[in-house]
């Protein structure tokens, strides 16, 4: 198990900066996620971890140790990438074994080794195949325990899951998560999928445009987020967004939604004031209410409904044509064209300003 730490790490392609000086801390034993829309850099930011990358400005420290200039074996690192990149003329024992073939260890270790990742695994019965001969979800397993094996002090996961179809993907979600809880070592895993952020980490690290835009548990970032951003990305669906002007009266602000006149939020006092006096209400789809039962009440337009199976997901729009999805548990739905009033009580929003930053309020009592 290792502690990892990036220290104003960034990195630079010339003049093209492509990570910014960003620090992390990443806790012995931990699982952490790195999520994040194409192109945010977390895939790089991975590979300065590995040493694929170098790192341009700053210090990578594993258990104190700055590693920047360390080789990759150096590092007590296994990384396991999205391509499973199997030897497909070897079988799968000796493709898990044949790093340590390499490194020169004895065969009877590199068997006890094989047999142990193997059985925590439990691929035993396709050892004597070759990888021709396995399934895209038992590939995978093959991969990962070649990077078991080198019993590392850090693993890291390159979006392991992606070429995996639907199903294969949520059990492998749940073989992973085994077997952190029975290795103890330090992970730091790469995906664009929120759900698995989300289900996996004890730390998820929000990234955009090669910056961190929030770091911390997965229930801190859904709960309470920074920004606007974290906020939409965090969430499956992504939360409702209204937009409208912030008034005051009596030291009390209110939110007058462009979505109507009669749509306020009179109990709020704003801690921090909004810029051009404009703000957002954002709202879970989970959270929202069915009928005039909220602090917040609106009419909408209902578009599509779709049917999970015990929960319905409804794709509305208000009378100014803004998005909602709202989430319903009775088979009671409404048809597309229907008018339905929703609504939300006040502890369930959050505020943002035009820049997209969280607005601190707190009911008033």
């Amino acid at each position: 198990m290792a502690r990892m730490q990036l220290v104003e790490a960034g990195k630079s392609y010339g003049n093209v900066r492509v990570i910014d000086e960003l620090g992390l801390d990443v806790d012995d034993g931990s699982f952490t996620v790195f999520v994040g829309p194409s192109g945010c850099g977390k895939s790089t930011l991975l590979r300065m971890i590995a040493g694929i990358e170098e790192i341009t400005d700053g210090e990578l420290l594993i258990d104190g140790e700055v590693m920047n200039e360390a080789d990759p074996v150096k590092r007590g690192i296994s990384m396991v990438f999205q391509n499973y990149a199997l030897y497909p003329h070897m079988s799968v024992e000796k493709n898990i074994g044949f790093g340590l073939k390499m490194a020169g260890l004895s065969k009877s270790d590199i068997s006890e080794r094989v047999q142990n990742a193997a059985e925590i695994l439990k691929i035993e019965p396709l050892l004597k195949r070759k990888p021709a001969q396995l399934s895209g979800g038992q590939r995978q397993r093959v991969a990962i325990g070649r990077a078991i094996v080198r019993e590392p002090r850090l693993f890291l996961f390159d979006e392991p899951l992606s070429n995996l179809d639907a199903e294969l993907r949520v059990a492998m979600r749940v073989e992973i998560a085994k077997l952190h809880r029975a290795l103890g070592t330090t992970m730091i895993y790469v995906t664009h999928d929120q759900t698995e952020a989300m289900t996996l980490a004890d730390k998820i690290v929000v990234l955009r445009d090669g910056s961190i835009e929030q770091a911390g548990s997965p229930e801190e970032l859904y709960e309470d987020p920074d920004n606007i951003f974290v906020a939409g990305f965090i969430g499956s669906p992504r939360m409702n967004f209204l937009s409208g002007a912030l008034s005051s009266k009596s030291g009390i602000a209110q939110l007058d939604l462009d979505t109507g006149p009669n749509l306020k939020l009179g109990s709020i006092e704003m801690l921090s004031s909004a810029k051009d006096g404009k703000a957002s209400v954002g709202v879970r789809p989970e959270h929202m209410l069915v009928g005039e039962k909220g602090d917040l009440n609106f009419e909408v337009k209902v578009d599509v409904v779709e049917n999970l199976g015990g929960r319905y997901f409804v794709y509305a729009q208000t009378l100014n044509e803004e998005n909602i999805i709202y989430e319903m548990r009775t088979s009671n739905v409404p048809k597309p064209g229907e008018l339905v009033t929703i609504g939300a009580k006040l502890s369930d929003c959050r505020f943002f300003d035009t820049d997209g930053e969280r607005i601190s309020t707190k009911v008033a009592h």
